[in-house]
């Protein structure tokens, strides 16, 4: 367990770094982006007064490393500013949106682990056959086209022409849920509203699945090379000429190592989703953080650009600091390779 702990701090610390790096660039690229924010946010029939007092109380005449030395003291107080985007603090907006989004990717991330690994492992035992083949046109298709183009294809064949799913919104408007954790599917539970959090389950349904395709289909293809690369393996041959069942050889000594390098990528994709949900959310009028990120950029709310930034880099570094200490636990010697000799 303290080699587990000691990978832990190394990644938290190495972690750390990378934020500040992001802040920095993140920081100077907001405001090298053509526009004034002042004049966008207070619109073209303010005076030259207003926006000139606007851009002093944003410290938008200070250099740019004043700015940054503000923007990191008002960090340290847990304080973002306030949107120009929508005239409240960052935080609240930052705490309202950024639940919607991480349902929905972590949704999605568990379709993509409970279908991309069983298709992978069903393609790879049955390689060279219909199943193998179906399989592999089903993942390629997933990757082949981006995840917008799967939620308009879903919406258009489960919302319009057979109205299975709904088309928009995380929850219909008849049911009331007091927000606590900002997760519809916890709170609905909490509220003890049985109908409610099916209502909220069959929205997110559709939305994930658009965006859960592309891993899928990746998961599905990674999986079947490793393992058909395991079967290979001495140690598995020894096994099927033993006389092992079939379904155990493909379980324990073949798909258990092909495991490793799937997490990885599926910690990728599931750390990416985050940034790449906006034009799923933008489609299905899903309330995230990744839609409120694109309005701010449009409006040049710099503030607001740094912190959503900041929020989706930090869910990234933690996404695959959970896949490190998973590959850590499933295979003993990376743990031990840990230790300082």
């Amino acid at each position: 367990m303290s080699q587990i702990v000691r990978v832990l701090a190394k990644r938290l610390a190495t972690s750390l770094l990378v934020l500040i790096g992001v802040s920095m660039l993140i920081f100077a690229i907001a405001r090298v982006i053509p526009g004034d924010p002042a004049r966008i946010a207070l619109g073209p029939n303010a005076t030259v007064e207003q926006v000139q007092q606007l851009r002093t109380e944003l410290h938008l005449d200070e250099p740019i490393w004043v700015q940054y030395g503000i923007f990191i003291s008002d960090l340290s107080r847990g304080d973002l500013g306030t949107s120009l985007y929508t005239n409240r603090p960052i935080i609240l907006d930052i705490a309202q949106f950024l639940p919607a989004t991480l349902e929905l990717v972590f949704i999605a991330g568990i379709m993509m682990v409970g279908f991309g690994l069983p298709l992978g492992r069903i393609s790879a035992r049955y390689r060279g056959s219909a199943i193998d083949n179906g399989i592999r046109v089903i993942a390629l298709l997933g990757v082949s086209a981006p995840s917008f183009v799967w939620a308009v294809i879903l919406m258009l064949l489960f919302a319009f022409y057979l109205p299975i799913f709904p088309i928009a919104g995380r929850i219909s408007d008849i049911y009331s849920i007091a927000p606590v954790t900002g997760f519809l599917l916890i709170d609905t539970l909490i509220a003890g509203e049985p109908r409610a959090f099916a209502n909220a389950a069959w929205h997110i349904i559709l939305p994930a699945f658009a965006l859960a395709l592309s891993g899928i289909g990746q998961a599905a293809r990674l999986t079947r090379a490793n393992m058909i690369e395991t079967y290979d393996k001495p140690y598995v041959e020894m096994a099927q000429s033993y006389g092992f069942p079939e379904r155990r050889i493909a379980r324990k000594y073949a798909f258990k190592p092909s495991l490793i390098p799937s997490l990885t990528i599926i910690g990728l994709d599931f750390a990416a989703m985050l940034g790449n949900a906006f034009l799923v959310e933008a489609i299905f009028a899903w309330p995230g953080l990744s839609r409120y990120g694109v309005a701010v950029i449009l409006r040049k709310d710099l503030n607001a650009i740094v912190g959503t930034v900041l929020i989706i880099s930090a869910t990234f570094l933690i996404a695959n600091i959970i896949v490190d200490l998973l590959i850590a636990l499933i295979n003993p010697r990376i743990r031990y390779s840990q230790r300082p000799q």
